[in-house]
């Protein structure tokens, strides 16, 4: 085995080859604001937070995240590493694990909330129904008006009107003089203005 011998910083490093950094020191260390011991944690353990976070949320750029995430947190709870419960590595592989699934957590519930708001506020056809209904409400008003015309002014305005007839052509069809036609017509829609009380 290589002898080992402090660096000049004061910790420990192995000529050649080097040794395995004791990560529950290098906690402890961090625990006591070592900014250097916390330097040397991170550079022995990004790869493995950083592979576990791609694990979990499957998505490089946000993996770096959250190792950031979990680093910061890491620095802050140092301290509070017991030994004792677990190795240095689980603990820390433990908060990087739950920060992912938080991070995959979030993003899922912003999704439902993007789905929700988008189906909530899709523009319903609203004016189409709407005017659908105003339709068929007028449409039984003017059925309502109609019946109070004489016959031979509903005749002609549901020639002209419903079935799209021109004047000449309800003429025809009544076996009428044009103007006798359009007389009906003209009478019929006073009578109907009168009667649903629209305004000329």
């Amino acid at each position: 085995m290589d002898p080992i011998r402090p660096a000049a910083d004061g910790a420990p490093f192995s000529e050649g080859a080097s040794a395995a950094p004791d990560l529950a020191e290098l906690l402890k260390a961090s625990g006591r604001g070592d900014r250097a011991a916390f330097a040397r944690l991170y550079d022995a353990t990004a790869s493995r937070v950083v592979g576990l976070a791609v694990r979990v949320v499957r998505d490089p750029a946000q993996a770096e995240e959250v190792a950031q995430e979990a680093f910061l947190e890491i620095w802050r709870t140092s301290g509070r590493f017991d030994p004792a419960k677990g190795s240095p590595l689980g603990w820390l592989l433990t908060i990087v694990h739950r920060k992912a699934v938080d991070r995959v957590r979030s993003a899922e519930a912003s999704t439902r909330r993007d789905t929700t708001y988008h189906s909530q506020n899709q523009p319903v056809d609203h004016d189409s129904t709407a005017e659908a209904a105003q339709a068929s409400l007028e449409a039984r008003r003017v059925r309502q008006a109609l019946s109070g015309l004489t016959p031979v002014q509903r005749e002609a305005l549901e020639l002209a009107y419903f079935g799209g007839y021109t004047h000449t052509e309800v003429a025809t069809m009544l076996e009428l003089p044009v103007g006798t036609a359009k007389t009906r017509i003209r009478d019929g829609l006073i009578r109907l203005r009168d009667t649903m009380g629209v305004g000329a």
